[in-house]
């Protein structure tokens, strides 16, 4: 990483079929060894579920999903005299969407079943209702940083 001057983010370009940008930063989340078409047919595979399931629009279920798993605050670990305190720190929209995109397919990945776009489509539409292992995850994080406000000042 160069320390020299800050880094350019690029935009992120829509996906063809839905022409979401939402939708091409899970794409380019869910990829394993660059297969972006591969990522494409798993994503659509569970938007389609999603809209089999619950009859709605598949984006405003895959857009509440992520709003309600993205995080408002972190811990962060800050070493000071010897010691490692975890200091709370509030992040950026950007970053905490990041985030939730993660635990999103973290917790599907985890999930038991056999193809993946079924078990994102799952963790897609428990976190929309604010349950599953994303929304578990955001929570936590808010517990640990509300247990931590003592050490706020050491950011």
């Amino acid at each position: 990483m160069s320390r020299r001057t800050n880094t350019i983010s690029r935009p992120i370009k829509p996906d063809p079929i839905y022409r979401n940008r939402l939708v091409n930063m899970l794409v380019n989340r869910i990829l394993k060894n660059g297969k972006k078409s591969l990522g494409y047919r798993i994503l659509y595979t569970a938007l389609k579920k999603i809209k089999q399931k619950t009859k709605k629009n598949p984006l405003s279920i895959l857009r509440q999903a992520v709003r309600r798993a993205t995080p408002n605050i972190i811990v962060k670990a800050r070493r000071r005299g010897g010691s490692t305190y975890q200091v709370p720190i509030e992040i950026k929209a950007a970053q905490g969407r990041a985030l939730a995109i993660r635990w999103l397919l973290i917790a599907a990945r985890k999930r038991s079943g056999r193809s993946m776009g079924l078990k994102l489509s799952y963790e897609l539409m428990d976190a929309a209702r604010q349950t599953g292992n994303a929304i578990r995850k955001r929570e936590e994080t808010h517990r640990m940083a509300e247990a931590n406000r003592a050490f706020a000042h050491f950011r």
